[in-house]
């Protein structure tokens, strides 16, 4: 007797108040999605089974894992995947790809007026007192020149869709963002699970990435036609090691620890057994505060005494360069539009999610009176941790955020609590729509390089809306069609 074959007619009946990536109504797939669901439904359930078995295997034999600190279970897990690819039509990839570069443009040439003129304080386009209070602000980077003017060389900016389909940013990541390293091998993975399907599609490439990455870190390098690039990670105890180790082999360069590098002449070294080799570029997988214990945390043992003299006196870049942090933060988030047109003179081509900053009074009172249906984010956390998902809250855990809001509502906005679109998940042998959101990643430097798709990340708890890894979720293979 064979297993039955999926059938979608429980997935159809998902809630109409949430964009559904498959469907356009109950059993009326997209366009797009036409030739995955017919071939869905060819599918026994045990088939699936074992090929959503084999890609599990697969990430576990390549050790591909994340950290999550804290965790009594243990802190290491194999990322998870699922085996549904998440489609995106080329003409909504179009407007993606151009509203991140124009988002980037701003931000770059925000970065540059903070540390140099500040025009945009001085016309009260943005807050003084919002900059000037954020700890992720550098006073150490004023006046200091890069090369080409670029402070954030790698972005990783997330998106969702909102109720009418169409995308909004959700938050930019401009320090250190992560994931790039599971878009690319879920992308190998899904090619050995769904070969033919895959061939049939028309889908653009992302494995290019890493010798893009190598091109960008490249063109940043002053007047050097062969630099030497390295890229210099906290450790193997980091949550995102094993993607530090992914990407220098993607580039084929060296993966160095803050022991490995000496500053000598205001001039930064890598040790060799051959001896000390000069380094022009890193690509930096360190915050800030731990960069340099002569500038910044004296405590720190992961970064490299002196390499911030260095790269003052212009002898080595660092991407992302530090300061960068300050449009990292929640709160300069909100203003991120009204940026774009100071600088560009243009009308956002991606919104933002409506933002409540709640040093402002009024936002605030609004906020601790509705804290059952909103969303509170501290201003410099990631990964999920220090939020409130109103609607999913306890009594206990308002009362716990309306405290922390009134002791420093500096450190924290509220947005709406947003209706994620879903897509078709395997869990537990059922279809199911999941919640997803999508992370593509930006290139800068000389030239813009953003890799088609990104990593769709997925809420792999039903009814949940948290789709970062350290909070339950998962990842999904990103298909942009090539028409």
């Amino acid at each position: 007797m064979t297993n039955p074959r999926h059938n979608f007619s429980s997935y159809a009946n998902h809630n109409p108040m949430f964009y559904d990536e498959m469907y356009v109504s109950a059993h009326e797939p997209r366009e797009h999605y036409q030739h995955l669901h017919n071939l869905l439904q060819t599918f026994e359930q045990s088939d699936l089974a074992k090929r959503q078995q084999a890609s599990d295997l697969s990430y576990l034999h390549q050790g591909i894992t994340f950290t999550v600190y804290g965790d009594r279970q243990g802190t290491e897990r194999t990322f998870p995947f699922d085996l549904l690819p998440r489609i995106i039509t080329a003409k909504e990839w179009d407007i993606i790809e151009r509203g991140l570069e124009q988002r980037l443009r701003a931000i770059n040439l925000f970065l540059h007026d903070l540390y140099h003129q500040q025009k945009i304080l001085r016309d009260k386009v943005v807050p003084r007192e919002l900059i000037m209070s954020s700890r992720h602000f550098r006073k150490e980077m004023i006046n200091i020149d890069l090369p080409h003017n670029v402070y954030v060389s790698i972005c990783g900016s997330d998106l969702v869709r909102i109720g009418d389909g169409s995308f909004a940013v959700l938050e930019d990541n401009l320090r250190v963002p992560s994931g790039v390293s599971y878009m690319l091998t879920n992308r190998q993975i899904i090619k050995s699970v769904f070969p033919r399907l895959f061939q049939n599609y028309g889908i653009r490439p992302v494995d290019r990435y890493g010798q893009a990455l190598k091109s960008t870190l490249h063109s940043l390098a002053a007047e050097n036609t062969n630099p030497t690039i390295v890229l210099l990670t906290p450790g193997r105890f980091n949550s995102a090691y094993f993607e530090h180790t992914f990407l220098a082999r993607q580039m084929g360069i060296r993966l160095v620890e803050g022991q490995d590098l000496v500053v000598h002449d205001n001039v930064v070294y890598m040790r060799t057994t051959a001896g000390l080799q000069r380094v022009d570029v890193i690509y930096r997988r360190i915050d800030d505060d731990f960069l340099d214990p002569e500038y910044f945390r004296a405590d720190s043992l992961l970064g490299v005494p002196g390499i911030f003299g260095a790269y003052k006196a212009g002898n080595v870049v660092l991407a992302n360069a530090v300061g960068t942090g300050i449009a990292d933060d929640k709160a300069v988030y909100a203003y991120v539009p009204r940026i774009i047109r100071y600088y560009l003179g243009e009308d956002p081509i991606l919104n933002n999610v409506e933002t409540y900053i709640l040093r402002e009074e009024k936002a605030r009172k609004h906020t601790l009176a509705n804290l059952d249906k909103l969303v509170v984010k501290a201003v410099g956390e990631a990964g999920g941790y220090g939020m409130l998902i109103g609607p999913h809250s306890t009594p206990e855990e308002r009362d716990k955020f309306a405290t922390l809001i009134q002791e420093n509502p500096r450190n924290y906005i509220a947005q709406p609590t947003l209706k994620l679109s879903t897509a078709p998940c395997l869990l537990n042998g059922e279809l199911v729509p999941c919640h997803v959101d999508l992370r593509p990643y930006i290139l800068f430097g000389k030239e813009v390089t953003i890799v088609p798709g990104g990593l769709t990340r997925v809420a792999l708890k039903r009814g949940s809306l948290v789709v970062n890894s350290s909070q339950g979720g998962g990842s999904k293979d990103t298909w942009v069609l090539n028409q």
